[in-house]
């Protein structure tokens, strides 16, 4: 007992590892998407060592921290490159031409919407960690947009432009919060800014307590 106690004491902060898997998943990405790479048969080992394991990893640490809002997202994204992978081996025939031949890319499109519903209130949590994070969720929002649309055949080009872009944006600004995360606790000190909450939701709601509190006396 004693043992697992000191075990769960010292865990690091996976957000490192985490964001590095979101970072090189997308970077990879978006260069099929932007037209830069062709293809997506080397995309799909990123998509599951990195967009999958590697996120999964940092959702099962922070479970273990008690980090809902960590272990949430990392992991919801986690079963998202991994589901993106499968899609991919059957869009590609790896499961035989006859479920490749029955694939409705609307149901796609669907998956989209709902990961952007999830996003979105993931993005809404987000302000009250760091803007670094915020920002990503942003884009994550923005890229949702347009694989959704782009899915529906909606401003097709532009949109998968949209995504595109949004994505390789995401590489950028998941690489810079790596970086912050690992270098910051490796110095012991703010080596570089990740920003601040944004303190807007967390204050009202001590409000709210402060006065139902108040009225109960």
């Amino acid at each position: 007992m004693e043992t697992t106690k000191q075990t769960e004491g010292t865990l690091a902060d996976p957000s490192a590892l985490g964001l590095l898997g979101l970072a090189l998943v997308t970077l990879v990405a978006s260069s099929q998407k932007l037209g830069l790479t062709e293809g997506v048969s080397l995309v799909i080992p990123w998509a599951i060592f990195l967009g999958g394991f590697a996120q999964l990893m940092a959702c099962i640490i922070d479970a273990k921290k008690n980090n809902v809002f960590g272990a949430t997202a990392f992991g919801g994204y986690a079963l998202f490159w991994f589901s993106v992978a499968m899609t991919w081996f059957i869009q590609n025939g790896v499961f035989g031409e006859k479920l490749m031949a029955a694939v409705d890319s609307k149901q796609l499109g669907f998956a989209f919407i709902g990961y952007l519903i999830f996003t979105l209130f993931m993005t809404i949590g987000s302000m009250e960690t760091n803007k670094v994070l915020f920002i990503i969720f942003v884009l994550i929002d923005f890229l949702f947009i347009g694989l959704s649309l782009s899915t529906f055949k909606v401003a097709p080009h532009f949109t998968h432009q949209l995504a595109g872009w949004s994505e390789f944006l995401i590489a950028l600004v998941a690489f810079y919060g790596c970086g912050a995360n690992v270098l910051n606790r490796h110095f012991g000190r703010e080596f570089l800014p990740l920003g601040k909450p944004f303190g807007i939701l967390k204050e009202q709601s001590g409000q709210i307590r402060s006065t139902g509190a108040a009225l109960q006396r």
